[in-house]
């Protein structure tokens, strides 16, 4: 997609184009940004609102900083979309998320102006710190670091560590907290309400210009009244608002709030701030959607909303006459609402994605029974320990990639002590367009080796809501269920619940010559591959494990006795996945066989579609059913006649 002739944005295709302007034509620039952004995410989808918030602190940054020499860091990386298409992709940002096409995040390797990889929220301070300790080090006294976080991401622990460490060195950081009151759902806790009392504090704002301004005139005067300027500047601070010093108390100097719109204001600053040493924190209330009023007045909604018309706004959705498979969160959602109201035990808990894992349906029905701990994904689990001591039951409820944060916590905080503490484990296996950062690969692997660890994966919506229904019963333990973004398979749902023996699995089909083993949503790909390979004349076996800890071992010595040829499919890492604990299995038991291993290879996976990385990675239909083919005979008497 190409901007119309004549615009501004089209004649930029670096910062250092940018930097020709004047500064009273950046408005126009934020302009055609914001709207190019809107453009192109409307009929290829993406994360939207973000990006237009930051639109202004993005042309700023780009006009004030020497990049890439001075180094940026995005936190996350959802808004780091106009950062893209002013550093050199701007006619290549119609293939963002697309399978092949630009990363949907901040790449080292897409760009030398991304300079750190990201995905996860709050690693920025830490990074850019990183950054600046070893600009310090090699003698760049005059590179800048920059890390723009914003105020969701800042309620994590590794944000609070950073700052903490970056209080003591005096490097050349400067902290900008976007402060949209927003991640993806509302932000939640005590900074959120310490953020909005300086944002809304009326004595202290008019001070907050003034300050800056006098602090770098004062600054090159010389050290002496640059001590008195630092004394003046606390005093009136404590004297106008007494919670202001959270940030100074961490040897921070604090700036703001401003306008995160206000794009020629933001230039000044961000010119005045580089004369400044030492680390400081810019403050910049922004408005998450900014510029595009449905996205303002409904931000969660249109974090990443697909596809849409962007004049009317409408949000468009795969239209269909049958009834549709609800989405595998959605099931969770409702599912967990109707366990509680018959066990006053359950609570639920998220680390801010109660949206994203539909916990929200928990929140609204049952206020007092679900959280929203921020993000914090190590708080979270540690906090859900805390209830299982005293006999309730948390649903804790996090992303598969999330998960891998939080690792010390199940070990140590849940799984040492045997608490039952239910792990659900959402986007599990290659989680789409979000690419590598949020691809649940290694939850099977990681989760197996963990001691007293229940470790299961539904094939459907049925089983999801029976293995919930299981991990609630007495004395279970720590008991982890892992399933897929996206859809399920069944329309016909909402089926009566039922507990699930642990370790056991099941038989899908009997067959001849060639077992399938599967755990997980996956499975349904070998039903799709085990139908057509029947018209062909092939009839392998399909088993669903279901656990991958503890294994089925019943399940296994039949298939061992039976077959010397086995297939193990899992939408998760072969490198001590489902397949590995199999082959474990069959050297345990002295099984002489033929297994082959199908799942996601030892190598990072990029972005695309779900169906087109199973593919990639050599596990969809077509691929189970080529190595089927590969590893057994047709059977003439079950050929169907053409």
């Amino acid at each position: 997609m190409q901007v119309p002739a004549g615009n501004l944005l089209q004649t930029i295709n670096y910062p250092s184009d940018l930097k020709q302007l004047k500064v009273e034509e950046l408005k126009q620039v934020c302009q055609e940004l914001r709207q190019y952004i809107i453009d192109v995410v409307s009929v290829n989808g993406g994360h939207f609102a973000a990006s237009l918030g930051v639109v202004e602190l993005t042309v700023a940054l780009q006009y004030v900083l020497n990049t890439p020499y001075d180094q940026l860091v995005w936190d996350v990386g959802h808004q780091a979309y106009g950062h893209k298409i002013l550093t050199g992709r701007r006619e290549f940002f119609h293939t963002n998320r697309l399978h092949g096409g630009l990363s949907g995040f901040p790449k080292r390797s897409e760009s030398e102006y991304d300079t750190f990889g990201v995905g996860h929220s709050s690693t920025s301070i830490s990074a850019a710190l990183g950054m600046a300790v070893a600009s310090q080090y090699k003698g760049e006294t005059d590179r800048q670091h920059v890390a723009v976080i914003g105020d969701g991401a800042m309620t994590a622990g590794i944000a609070f560590e950073a700052l903490n460490h970056a209080g003591i060195e005096n490097s050349n950081l400067l902290v900008i907290l976007n402060d949209n009151n927003m991640s993806i759902d509302p932000n939640v806790g005590a900074l959120k309400e310490y953020l909005t009392d300086i944002a809304t504090s009326k004595p202290y704002n008019r001070f907050r210009d003034d300050i800056a301004s006098v602090l770098t005139k004062i600054s090159a005067i010389g050290p002496d009244a640059f001590k008195i300027a630092q004394k003046l500047e606390k005093s009136i601070k404590g004297t106008l608002l007494k919670r202001s010093n959270f940030f100074e108390a961490l040897k921070f100097r604090y700036f703001g709030p401003i306008d995160g719109h206000d794009v020629e204001h933001l230039v000044k600053v961000l010119s005045d701030l580089r004369d400044i040493p030492g680390p400081k924190l810019l403050h910049c209330v922004t408005v998450k959607g900014k510029g595009y009023a449905l996205a303002e007045k409904d931000q969660t909604k249109w974090h990443a909303p697909g596809l849409f018309d962007k004049i009317t706004g409408e949000i468009k959705k795969t239209r269909s006459d049958k009834p549709q498979p609800p989405k595998y969160q959605d099931v969770f959602g409702h599912t967990i609402i109707e366990l509680a109201e018959a066990n006053a035990k359950i609570m639920g808990i998220t680390p801010a994605m109660p949206s994203g894992c539909s916990l929200n349906l928990m929140m609204k029905a049952m206020p007092n029974r679900a959280f929203d701990v921020g993000i914090a994904e190590q708080h979270a689990v540690t906090f859900s320990a805390g209830l299982a001591t005293q006999g309730l039951i948390p649903f804790c409820n996090i992303y598969s990639s999330f998960m891998q944060r939080a690792y010390d916590q199940v070990i140590h905080d849940v799984a040492i002590q045997n608490l039952n503490v239910v792990f659900c484990l959402d986007r599990a296996g290659v989680a789409g367009a979000d690419g590598p950062t949020h691809h649940g690969a290694y939850d099977l692997a990681y989760m197996r080796c963990i001691p007293n660890m229940t470790v299961s994966a539904p094939m459907n919506e049925e089983e999801l809501r029976n293995l919930m229904f299981t991990a609630q019963q007495d004395d279970m333990g720590p008991f982890v269920i892992r399933y897929p973004r996206g859809n399920g398979v069944m329309v016909d749902w909402q089926r009566p619940l039922k507990a699930i023996k642990v370790g056991k699995g099941r038989k899908i089909c009997d067959g001849d010559d060639v077992a399938v083993l599967t755990i997980g949503h996956i499975g349904n790909e070998a039903v799709k591959a085990i139908a057509s390979l029947n018209i062909e004349g092939y009839f392998p076996a399909h088993y669903d494990l279901r656990f991958v800890k503890p294994l089925d071992e019943v399940l296994l010595h039949e298939v061992f006795k039976k077959f010397t040829k086995v297939i193990t499919v899992e939408d998760g890492c072969l490198e001590g996945g489902m397949g590995s604990a199999v082959l474990e299995f069959m050297a345990d038991n002295n099984y002489s066989a033929n297994v082959v291993r199908l799942g996601i290879p030892d190598m990072v996976i990029e972005h695309g579609e779900q169906p087109e990385l199973w593919a990639e990675c050599g596990y969809n239909a077509d691929a189970i059913a080529a190595k089927v083919k590969m590893l057994s005979v047709p059977q003439a008497k079950h050929i169907i006649a053409s």
